[in-house]
């Protein structure tokens, strides 16, 4: 039997993060496969997942994917696994504008899933039960059936919170600064700059959170569709995917779909100056600021635009768009990079843009309704020959409601999409062409 259990809070900072990635670490260690989930459009938060559990962490987003998706998501990828860990996003009723859309609860009714509830008690105590009281009977489809109590002063002020609540406490969480993970602009560290000590992490959990109460209280969750786990085709074209410290914000869905669909993935470094032999191109959001000069230099930068008019097919998202571009300029200073379209990128210091994405696509590559989110520090100016593929129902783009830059099968845009809407086998269509011109 597949069990679920989604780990919410009432808040952003309130610690889900660490109480989620501490039982993960210590159900792991006790030899459960553990198969992890993060709600929404987070590519951080996943890296450190699967270095933790040693599986591929899955977005889940009723936005992107629709409920029937997230069920698909969630038992395609469940496999030989002993339980499904889904970690939610913000507080757990947070959803888009004043619906609970693509929130943790809309996830969770999704999925038929329990929720335990994580409560920053520092400063309160009887009201803590108040709080818990109002969360617990906000939506009646919502099922908060445990709760983890963080920053804990004491045992006693525990016992008190214990004393006054009617749902179970499975967890009282100490203070504990040392066991907080690192962030930077857009958002954590990624797992491989992992500066915080996972066995402590998976201590801390297993001493103050009855883990076997946890696993009481995971349930099946709904079925998804019959017959909606499709096998990979044969593959009969490859798709170079840049993956490296400047390149690493990827679905794990939209790699698979890529599979799905007949396309090999081969992962190569722009850092190290690598050129694959493929038929087309996907260049993810990442960190190509924090290293825009060995990117200057590369040697995949100055191969790129001869590709591109040869008619490979070169997909870029967000970092991938920056990459892309004639230049980027940061804190004064101007790189030249790949200069497939005739736009300059600036780095700046406020933030742009931060939600979801939905557009209509009429590009070269691919056509049809693309969703997804953005979220970056840069603007793009756009020269006034400029084409644009995008046109934004919701988002900012790149100007004017308009997003998706392309020039001749090249397209990147601010948007990060998902393949629960990407038009994926347009995109390895176009990679089969080029392939076999």
């Amino acid at each position: 039997m597949k069990k679920s259990i989604v780990i919410a809070g009432t808040h952003s900072g309130v610690g889900k993060t660490t109480v989620s990635m501490g039982i993960m670490a210590a159900l792991t260690r006790r030899g459960l496969n553990v198969q992890p989930y993060k709600v929404g459009p987070d590519y951080i938060d996943p890296t450190h997942h699967t270095a933790i559990c040693g599986r591929p962490s899955r977005n889940l987003d009723t936005f992107m994917m629709g409920e029937e998706g997230v069920r698909q998501s969630f038992h395609c990828s469940y496999n030989d696994a002993d339980i499904g860990v889904v970690e939610g996003v913000m507080g757990l009723f947070d959803g888009m504008n004043s619906s609970d859309l693509a929130s943790s609860a809309h996830v969770a009714k999704s999925l038929g899933s329990p929720v335990i509830l994580v409560v920053n008690v520092h400063g309160m105590s009887r009201s803590a039960a108040a709080l818990i009281k109002g969360y617990s009977e906000f939506d009646s489809d919502v099922r908060i059936d445990g709760v983890v109590l963080n920053r804990v002063g004491s045992p006693r002020h525990a016992q008190m919170i214990r004393d006054a609540l009617d749902v179970p406490v499975v967890g009282a969480l100490p203070r504990n600064q040392d066991l907080t993970v690192p962030s930077r602009h857009l958002g954590l560290h990624m797992a491989d700059e992992r500066d915080y000590d996972l066995e402590k992490l998976g201590n801390f959990i297993e001493e103050n959170v009855d883990l076997d109460s946890v696993l009481s209280l995971a349930n099946e969750p709904l079925p998804a569709a019959p017959g909606e786990c499709i096998a990979n085709k044969e593959a009969d074209v490859t798709i170079g995917v840049a993956m490296d410290s400047a390149f690493c914000f990827y679905y794990q869905d939209m790699l698979d779909s890529f599979r799905r669909c007949g396309a090999e993935i081969k992962f190569f470094s722009p850092l190290e100056g690598e050129i694959p032999d493929v038929d087309g191109m996907y260049f993810g959001g990442g960190y190509p600021e924090l290293h825009i000069a060995e990117l200057e230099k590369s040697r995949t930068t100055h191969k790129l635009k001869d590709l591109s008019a040869d008619g490979m097919p070169i997909y870029g998202e967000c970092g991938g768009l920056q990459y892309l571009c004639t230049s980027y300029e940061i804190e004064g200073r101007v790189y030249k990079l790949a200069d497939l379209f005739p736009a300059e990128t600036v780095m700046t210091k406020k933030l742009q843009a931060l939600g979801y994405t939905k557009g209509h696509a009429d590009s070269p590559i691919f056509r049809g309704e693309v969703r997804g989110h953005e979220f970056h520090y840069s603007a793009t100016d756009c020269a006034s020959d400029s084409r644009l593929a995008y046109t934004m129902e919701r988002g900012k783009g790149i100007v004017d409601g308009m997003d998706g830059i392309y020039e001749h099968n090249s397209v990147a845009s601010y948007m990060h999409a998902h393949s629960g809407s990407f038009p994926v086998d347009d995109f390895v269509n176009s990679c089969r062409k080029y392939k076999q011109r």
